[in-house]
């Protein structure tokens, strides 16, 4: 194939990889007057798309009225179903717990959607935005970072026709495994939580009642997620082998097994979907932003589904930048000289004070639910003796204290710092 020259390619912001965060982030760009460029390697209707498959996520209130405020939340709604109960237990113990939304005055702690109809509702929002380029499916052959601008060589996976682009700013979304935290000198701790997170649809003799459960098994966490058409979306997390056995049954041996490990608070399961699985790892950038380049979603932090808290986190990197991003974009606007040194900072969207001041709005927040998924692991993974009987007492502790309950309710707004007005319902500025 031949190669295609556009060294002419100039973007306010490049952002590498079409996610559900990534995706979230063009969308918001949208109609700012910045302009974007958003790259994918993989089209967002494809089969084999890996963040927009049929795994369920958890949204909180404060990630509904993000979407909301991007006019977003319309094409999801139909398929949402709202989380009335929280239910958490410890299999084979006496401790539990239980959070009804009513009693803390909200209608619903969140709601549970599929990947893919998050991204199929994104999507289709980018094709009205103004201000966004799309390069999909393409994917980054080379990204180089110096002081002024990023240049980022593409390479069309259609036609193999190569592409030269420069960005102010490069946003990585690109996953756990992000390639653009590489080239911005970006490591990260990887915690290898030796788990495997078993997912399927569930169907029961009974219809939901709006309750999502979380039972902690010695092998690890079990949840069970209320869809909108009435079944149930599972998460099992286990350890490989025992995952591996779990895949290998038959749908009624799996079934029969399910039902032992959970109980019959939901019904007896009658029916189940196709089962696929995923490791379970704790990944850590050791710093959001590095010249010129920001991490935001699991390019920064890739958790264990416990909680269902990792999306929401991302969802936040993604309103929190954009807020800022859209005030460099007005700044340059209402001061159209600003090209001068002492108000450089505030019209470059890949400035050093930017992203200091993102580092640090994000610090709190993002600190706070790694704490709160990777303690909850090991707290319910610890097996010392008395360790389970203290466990336990906390829950039923728990469970009588509705100052607690209504902390715990909050978790999903986030944990510490300024809250990104997208997430409080507001517009970027």
């Amino acid at each position: 194939m031949g190669e295609r020259d556009r060294a002419g390619s100039q973007f306010d912001v490049a952002i590498v990889g079409g996610g559900m965060v990534g995706a979230s982030l063009a969308v918001a760009l949208g109609n700012t007057g910045l302009t974007t460029l958003l790259i994918e390697s993989v089209a967002p209707g494809a089969g084999a798309q890996p963040s927009f498959d049929d795994r369920t996520t958890a949204l909180g209130n404060a990630s509904r009225r993000i979407f909301e405020a991007l006019d977003v939340w319309p094409r999801i709604a139909p398929e949402a179903s709202p989380i009335r109960t929280i239910h958490v237990s410890d299999a084979g113990r006496f401790g539990f717990a239980r959070l009804v939304a009513e009693e803390q005055g909200i209608d619903a702690f969140g709601f549970i959607v599929t990947n893919r109809t998050i991204g199929a509702a994104l999507w289709a929002k980018l094709q009205d935005v103004k201000g966004v380029t799309l390069r999909v499916p393409a994917r980054t052959e080379s990204v180089e970072i110096d002081a002024d601008h990023v240049r980022i060589a593409l390479i069309d996976d259609r036609t193999g026709a190569k592409e030269r682009v420069t960005a102010r700013l490069v946003v990585a979304a690109d996953g756990a495994h992000s390639s653009v935290r590489a080239a911005a000198g970006i490591g990260a701790e990887v915690e290898d939580y030796d788990q495997i997170a078993l997912i399927a649809n569930i169907a029961a003799d009974r219809t939901h009642d709006g309750t999502a459960y979380e039972r902690f098994t010695p092998a690890g966490p079990l949840a069970l997620l209320p869809l909108h058409d009435g079944s149930w979306g599972l998460v099992w997390s286990a350890q490989p082998a025992q995952s591996a056995r779990l895949l290998s049954l038959s749908d009624e041996s799996f079934l029969a097994e399910l039902q032992s490990t959970f109980g019959w608070r939901a019904g007896r399961f009658v029916k189940v979907g196709k089962r696929a699985s995923y490791p379970l790892k704790l990944s850590r950038a050791s710093t959001t932003v590095a010249k010129r380049a920001v991490l935001i979603g699991n390019a920064a932090q890739a958790l264990h589904p416990v909680a269902g808290q990792g999306f929401n986190l991302g969802l936040r990197d993604a309103a929190m930048l954009a807020e800022l991003l859209a005030a460099t974009r007005a700044a340059a606007a209402s001061a159209p000289t600003a090209a001068s040194v002492e108000n450089r900072g505030n019209t470059d969207p890949g400035s050093e004070e930017l992203l200091a001041r993102f580092e640090a709005w994000r610090s709190g927040d993002r600190n706070g639910v790694i704490r709160f998924t990777d303690g909850l692991i090991k707290l319910f993974g610890d097996r010392r003796p008395g360790i389970g009987f203290a466990r336990d007492l906390g829950l039923l502790l728990f469970d009588l204290a509705p100052p607690a309950k209504s902390a715990l309710a909050r978790v999903s707004a986030g944990f510490a710092g300024p809250a990104p007005r997208l997430s409080r319902g507001l517009s970027l500025r």
